[in-house]
C-alpha cells in the first residue's frame, strides 16, 4: 500500500513538472513593426491557448530581413517579401516557409480631395501619371518603398515616375505630408494604422497592378523547440487568425 501511494505521488509530481515545463516554454519571434498591433493580439491569444510564452522583437520590414541575413533570426521570423538575402544565408529553413497573410499597397489623398480611380492597372497608371506629386517611404528604410518600386516596374512606369516621388523616412511622415497638402498622393500599406484623420484612404491597389506582399514565417535553423515554434506558425496562419487580419486590413490567406 505504501508503495502504491509513493508511486501515485511520483506520477503526480511528474505530471505537475511536465505541466510546469510546458507552461514555462518560451520561444522567440521576430516581426516587422507595421503589423505589431495585429501580432500582439494573435500572440496573446496563442499564449492563452497553448501555455507557451512568446518573446517578440520588432523591426522595420527592411531591418528584419537584414537581421535574419546577419544571423539574428529568432525561433520564428516573419518577413515581408521579397527576402532573397535572408534565404540564402541558411539562417532560416526554407522548407518551413508559411505565408500567414498578405499586404497590399494603397493610395491615400488629403481629406475631402477627389478620390482617383484605381480600379484597374490602366486606371492606377493614369492616376499616378496625372498626380502632381507623390510621397512614400524610402526603400532603404522601409519595405513599403520597395513595394512601390515593384509596382512601378509592374506598371512599366518606373523611370517616368521616379522624379515625381519624394522618399521620406517613415509612414507617419508620408501621412502627415499628404494630410497637410504638401503632396497630392500617399503610397503606403493598406493597413488599419493608415488612419491619419487628415487622410482619405482610396483603397488597396488591385493585384493586377501591384503584387501583394506576402508576410512569410520561417523557423530558424537553430530553433531550440521546433514543436512550439511550429505551433505558433501554424496558429498565425490558421483560419482562427483570419478575422484578426481582416480587422487590420491585412488580407488572410484563403
Amino acid at each position: 500500500m505504501k508503495y502504491l501511494v509513493s508511486l501515485l505521488v511520483l506520477i503526480g509530481l511528474t505530471l505537475h513538472a511536465a505541466s510546469d515545463a510546458r507552461a514555462q516554454t518560451e520561444i522567440t519571434l521576430l516581426s516587422p513593426n507595421p503589423i505589431d498591433t495585429t501580432i500582439n493580439k494573435l500572440v496573446a491569444d496563442f499564449e492563452a491557448k497553448s501555455g507557451i510564452k512568446v518573446k517578440i522583437t520588432y523591426g522595420t520590414g527592411v531591418s528584419t530581413r537584414k537581421d535574419v541575413a546577419a544571423g539574428k533570426a529568432q525561433d520564428v521570423s516573419l518577413l515581408f517579401s521579397p527576402f532573397p538575402e535572408a534565404l540564402k544565408t541558411g539562417n532560416i529553413d526554407p522548407r518551413s516557409a508559411t505565408v500567414i497573410g498578405r499586404l497590399r499597397l494603397a493610395i491615400a489623398v488629403k481629406k475631402g480631395a477627389p478620390k482617383p480611380d484605381i480600379s484597374t492597372p490602366d486606371a492606377v497608371r493614369r492616376t499616378l501619371r496625372n498626380a502632381r506629386s507623390i510621397v512614400s517611404v524610402d526603400p532603404e528604410q522601409g519595405s513599403v518603398g520597395g513595394a512601390v518600386l515593384l509596382t512601378l516596374d509592374k506598371l512599366g512606369i518606373t523611370q517616368e515616375l521616379k522624379p515625381k516621388i519624394t522618399w521620406v523616412p517613415t509612414g507617419g511622415v508620408v501621412q502627415d505630408a499628404v494630410a497637410k497638402g504638401e503632396y497630392e498622393i500617399a503610397l503606403g500599406p493598406y493597413l488599419s494604422d493608415m488612419r491619419n484623420p487628415g487622410l482619405d484612404v482610396v483603397g488597396a491597389l488591385p493585384p493586377a497592378a501591384s503584387t501583394p506582399v506576402d508576410i512569410t514565417g520561417f523557423l530558424s535553423t537553430s530553433v531550440k523547440d521546433p514543436r512550439a515554434a511550429r505551433a505558433l506558425l501554424d496558429y498565425l496562419s490558421s483560419p482562427a487568425a483570419a478575422p484578426v487580419y481582416e480587422s487590420a486590413k491585412i488580407f488572410p490567406v484563403r
